[in-house]
């Protein structure tokens, strides 16, 4: 109803005053908007240790912020409410129609980090969804929508950075790429006509022999659409090689696949300089045991502890691990557990160690 007293308004002024005047009060109008909007965002540090937080499990951010002391969170995951029809361009935490994106779970929460020097990431995406199709640019085929969800989450949350988890089928839905890369340049174009710095960051896998076809595909896409991109997250996990009988140095193989990335994204990002190339790199690692049931690739904090180092000393510019709920040694020998992770580790112990990489 505010809407239409508004349209009302700018009819009844223009009859009275004249159009010219009626566009420059418009456009005054449209400047404070698009002020206040900017006014209500800053930008993540430099370098940020952001680890992701299950959204599905219904925690407070605020309290798991608070107890782990980590200030950044990535919220994962936002996705469609169904493959097809209405669903399949409405936004949703975790694809629950009883958590659409315009209530704005999580503001109060948010605020509370605002407050204690922190800050979040939405993510979108995710391995469910870019397995089962509701990935927004999977599930919607309206460009113009998927931007106006990219759009609504940024004023919605007041963001200056958003998370796309790509892998599983999404990686070779080629029409959901090239979607997904023409919706965030729409994106980042609207934010920056208001004063909004959006910051794009791509989660990708990798092997330690580097990136695969398919996930610097999704790369090439977004460069070639215009897209700028902000981030590069490497998850350094779940790698799943079949030959290796013994325990896996988890630390070395990340910094090994990182290093063969970084030759990659120069190709990618030819006009970067290696170290522009560093800074564009990120890493995300699973504390613990993964689901590989070999038991061969466990992460452990000596592991976290090389890849910190090694990121701080090339200046990667983000540090994660899936997920804070796992941040935990409650469970040893448990394999992938979303709540634990299966090694002998203290609460936070991850956390703890790797919240120093962020700076400022």
């Amino acid at each position: 109803m505010r809407h239409h007293r508004l349209a009302l308004a700018s009819l009844t002024l223009a009859a009275l005053l004249g159009s010219g005047l009626a566009s420059a009060s418009a456009s005054a109008s449209a400047s404070a908007s698009a002020s206040a909007l900017a006014a209500g965002t800053r930008q993540l540090p430099a370098q940020v240790y952001a680890p992701y937080f299950e959204t599905w499990t219904k925690q407070s951010v605020a309290n798991v912020a608070r107890k782990s002391g980590a200030r950044y969170l990535t919220l994962a995951f936002i996705q469609s409410a169904g493959r097809k029809g209405a669903k399949a361009c409405e936004l949703t935490w975790d694809g629950e129609r009883s958590e659409p994106i315009s209530a704005a779970r999580y503001i109060r929460e948010i605020g509370w980090l605002r407050q204690h020097g922190g800050d979040v990431i939405p993510s979108f995406g995710g391995y469910s969804a870019d397995q089962f199709g509701t990935e927004i640019a999977d599930s919607c085929t309206s460009v113009a929508k998927i931007a106006k969800d990219y759009e609504q989450v940024i004023a919605t949350y007041h963001v200056t950075t958003l998370d796309m988890d790509v892998e599983a089928r999404a990686l070779t839905n080629y029409a959901g790429i090239a979607r997904r890369s023409e919706a965030i340049a729409l994106a980042q174009h609207w934010a920056w006509a208001r004063g909004i710095p959006l910051r794009i960051q791509f989660t990708l896998g990798i092997e330690p022999s580097g990136m695969d076809k398919y996930n610097l595909g999704v790369l090439r896409s977004a460069v070639a659409h215009g897209v700028v991109v902000g981030s590069v997250n490497l998850m350094v996990f779940d790698y799943y090689l079949a030959h290796e009988r013994k325990a896996l140095r988890m630390g070395k193989l990340a910094i090994e696949a990182v290093t063969n990335a970084h030759r990659q994204l120069g190709q990618v990002f030819p006009w970067l300089s290696p170290a522009g190339i560093w800074h564009l790199e990120g890493m995300t690692m699973l504390p613990g045991i993964d689901d590989y049931p070999k038991k061969t690739e466990v992460t452990y904090l000596g592991d976290a502890r090389a890849m910190l180092r090694f990121a701080q000393a090339t200046g990667m510019n983000f540090l994660s691990i899936w997920a804070i709920q796992r941040d935990n040694g409650g469970c040893p020998g448990a394999i992938d557990s979303n709540s634990c992770s299966g090694i002998s580790a203290g609460t936070w112990a991850f956390s703890h160690l790797l919240e120093r990489f962020t700076s400022g």
